[in-house]
């Protein structure tokens, strides 16, 4: 089959170098309303007292659910290959990363 030629169902995803470059997360805020799920991701720095939001995604609630189940799958034939990853819960760090603690 030549490359040129369409093949049925097949889509065809380009990303741009400044996206693939990607943008370094440890914190997902997850929100959600009737209609759609926003994921604001942010890089929380030690000893920093603020923090930008450096991407959005909003989704609807059947994409949500898909992608949950996408994550759950992959997390598993991660663990399969390279052991179990340890839950931060279980690591215990202190919410405020080494940084001022936070004030109402």
């Amino acid at each position: 089959m030549n490359d040129q030629q369409h093949v049925p169902n097949q889509l065809n995803i380009e990303i741009s170098e400044e996206v693939a470059e990607g943008s370094y997360a440890n914190l997902a805020i997850i929100t959600h309303s009737h209609a759609e799920f926003v994921i604001d991701f942010v890089n929380v720095m030690p000893g920093t007292p603020k923090s930008k939001v450096k991407s959005r995604i909003i989704l609807t609630p059947q994409h949500a659910k898909r992608l949950m189940k996408a994550l759950t799958e992959n997390i598993q034939k991660y663990e399969t290959v390279n052991g179990a990853i340890k839950d931060l819960e279980e690591i215990q760090l202190p919410l405020n990363f080494g940084g001022p603690t936070a004030q109402a």
